[in-house]
């Protein structure tokens, strides 16, 4: 994880947190719930245009708790684009997921096409800070760097949310807290990457993200990060020329950074995953309060 990603993954966990504590601040305490149409008037008028004001109420609804292409998944997306699929709210008991569909839904949201996107902004960020130099620069180090981001990527998603859960027995799914004040919410969130749930429901240690994650770095790290190489320049100042040695990624120390940032990059994504239902909702409720506004000015 190079820091120009850090520093983006947290810009966006602070813009997630800073809406949500405003959204939660501008909230009286005991507001009253809207009224809900089967509250309105029994009257043919009233009920057929509190019918037709109910559509997109109840479309997003539907959208919000629709499962997803696989049984006991969601069809949610993280700032509407990044998939979060293996992330459940008010779950209670529901029951396991296969092997296979671990494997489904880990492949759908590995190459869901907004992932491609998002592969190519994470590159254009490396090739401008030149991370790893043995990929150079221009078109061919972009492509480079473009291939290990989203390798990187694919590759530890399955290992922590399909190959392990499955030999493992374990749940890859998040569960929303929902219930709470911020900062035990947050520490619930945080601790979903030491602690997760079998198939059969108990709490274990989340083997399947520590051991997985160590492993795809591994994989990752050891076989296409760039090795050792040399380049030569000219030195103006002696008029001769000089070899540079660039040491190899291809390390043990660098394979226990990639580790601890990968666990640290899935630490904040599960606090956004926790809070992002919630930020979902308020801008959903305020859209429709303004468009409803609006619709009531112009009559």
């Amino acid at each position: 994880m190079k820091w120009s990603h850090w520093s983006f993954l947290v810009f966006l966990l602070s813009t997630l947190l800073s809406t949500f504590l405003a959204a939660q601040q501008s909230t009286p305490p005991n507001a009253p719930e809207p009224q809900s149409s089967s509250s309105a008037p029994a009257s043919a008028d009233s009920n057929t245009s509190n019918a037709q004001a109910a559509k997109p109420a109840e479309k997003n609804s539907q959208s919000d708790t629709k499962q997803g292409k696989n049984p006991g998944t969601s069809n949610d997306r993280l700032f509407l684009a990044l998939p979060n699929f293996l992330t459940l709210e008010n779950a209670g008991n529901v029951p396991p997921l296969t092997a296979g569909q671990k494997f489904r839904v880990v492949a759908r949201g590995s190459f869901d096409k907004i992932q491609f996107f998002w592969y190519g902004f994470l590159a254009g960020l490396s090739q401008a800070e030149d991370s790893e130099p043995g990929y150079g620069q221009g078109a061919e180090g972009y492509g480079k760097r473009y291939a290990s981001a989203f390798a990187d990527g694919a590759i530890e998603n399955f290992m922590t949310g399909a190959v392990f859960p499955s030999i493992l027995r374990q749940d890859p799914r998040f569960f929303q807290q929902s219930s709470g004040g911020f900062r035990h919410r947050a520490e619930y969130a945080a601790s979903r990457i030491f602690v997760t749930r079998t198939d059969s429901g108990k709490r274990q240690f989340n083997y399947s993200e520590i051991v997985g994650s160590a492993l795809s770095a591994a994989i990752s790290t050891n076989a296409y990060h760039p090795r050792a190489f040399v380049t030569k320049k000219f030195d103006t100042s002696t008029d001769t020329i000089v070899y540079v040695h660039h040491d190899s990624d291809r390390t043990l120390p660098n394979t226990l950074s990639v580790w601890g940032s990968q666990v640290g990059y899935d630490t904040i994504t599960l606090v956004i995953k926790e809070f992002w239902p919630d930020v979902h909702r308020k801008m959903t409720h305020k859209h429709a309060t303004e468009v409803g506004a609006s619709a009531r000015d112009h009559q």
